[in-house]
C-alpha cells in the first residue's frame, strides 16, 4: 500500500476527511519553504503537494505565478525541489508528497532520470496539468510503473463521455477542480460541488479532494463535508508573499486543517 493509499485508509476507518495542502518549492527560498513543508503535519495537513516553479504555468492564477517567479528568482529548481523531498523524508516518513506543475521541467530533466530521481526523494505521486490523457504514455504509465501515483484533474467541464478516459490511468486520488478558470479566483459552493463530487464517485472507487476557491476554515469544513477532503493552495501561498512569520502561517493551516477534519 503507498503513502497516499495508506493515508486515506487511515481517514477513512476514522470517519475523517483529508485536508490537503499546496505549497510552491523554493517560495520565497529554500530554507524558508523547507521549513514551511516540515511545520505542515504538525499543523494538521495530510498530504502536502510541493509545487514545481515554471515559468509558464498556465493554469495558475497571479498568487501562484508570482510564487513560482519568487522560486526562480531564488534559484529554485527541479533538482532543488527533490532535494526538498529528500530532506522532508530525513524526519517524515509517513505524510504523502505529491508534485503538483507542468510537464517542460520533468521532460526537459528526462522522464526516465526525473521518475528514478523522485522515488529516491520519496515523491508519492504527481499531478501534471497540462498532460491529458491522450498522452498517457509520455509520464503517467512510466509513473505508475515506477510506483508513483498520478493524480489527474476532473473538473465542471468533464462530462460523462469524458470521465471513463480521465479516470482510466488515475491513482492515488482525483482531484476535482471546483470552479472553471484558474488557481485562485472565484470561490468554492459546496451546493454546486456535491452533484458533480457524486457523479464523479459513481465512476470510481478512488478518493476525492477537491480544490480551488477554499480560503477559510468555513468553506474547508462545507467542502469537505461533500467530498473526501479538500485543498488549499493560493490562501497558503498568499501569506508566504506577505512575509508573514512562520507560526502564523502554520496557525492559519491548522484552522483549514480543523475545519476539513471537522466535516
Amino acid at each position: 500500500m503507498t503513502r497516499i493509499e495508506d493515508t486515506f485508509a487511515r481517514l477513512r476507518a476514522a470517519n475523517r476527511k483529508a485536508f490537503v495542502a499546496y505549497i510552491m518549492g523554493g517560495d520565497p527560498d529554500f530554507a524558508t519553504s523547507l521549513a514551511l513543508m516540515k511545520g505542515l503535519p504538525g499543523a494538521g495537513v495530510d498530504v502536502i503537494e510541493l509545487g514545481m516553479p515554471f515559468t509558464d504555468p498556465m493554469a495558475d492564477g497571479p498568487t501562484i505565478q508570482l510564487a513560482g517567479q519568487r522560486a526562480l528568482d531564488g534559484g529554485q529548481t527541479l533538482r532543488r525541489t527533490l532535494d526538498m523531498v529528500a530532506e522532508f523524508r530525513k524526519d517524515d516518513a509517513v505524510t504523502p508528497i505529491v508534485l503538483m506543475g507542468y510537464y517542460n521541467p520533468i521532460y526537459s530533466r528526462g522522464v526516465d532520470r526525473f521518475l528514478a530521481e523522485a522515488g529516491a526523494a520519496g515523491v508519492d505521486g504527481l499531478i501534471v496539468v497540462d498532460l491529458p490523457p491522450e498522452e498517457d504514455a509520455e509520464l503517467c504509465l512510466p509513473a505508475r510503473a515506477a510506483g508513483l501515483d498520478f493524480i489527474r484533474l476532473a473538473t465542471p467541464t468533464t462530462d460523462d463521455r469524458r470521465l471513463p478516459r480521465v479516470l482510466q490511468n488515475t491513482s492515488g486520488f482525483v482531484y476535482y477542480v471546483s470552479i472553471t478558470g484558474i488557481t485562485g479566483a472565484g470561490a468554492a459552493e459546496a451546493a454546486e460541488v456535491a452533484p458533480e463530487v457524486a457523479r464523479i464517485k459513481r465512476a470510481t472507487d478512488l478518493p476525492l479532494v477537491v480544490g480551488f476557491g477554499i480560503r477559510t476554515a468555513g468553506a474547508a469544513r462545507a467542502i469537505a463535508a461533500v467530498a473526501d477532503g479538500c485543498v488549499v493552495g493560493s490562501a497558503i501561498v498568499k501569506m508566504v508573499e506577505q512575509k508573514r512569520p512562520l507560526p502564523e502561517i502554520l496557525a492559519f493551516v491548522r484552522e483549514l486543517a480543523d475545519g476539513a477534519h471537522g466535516a
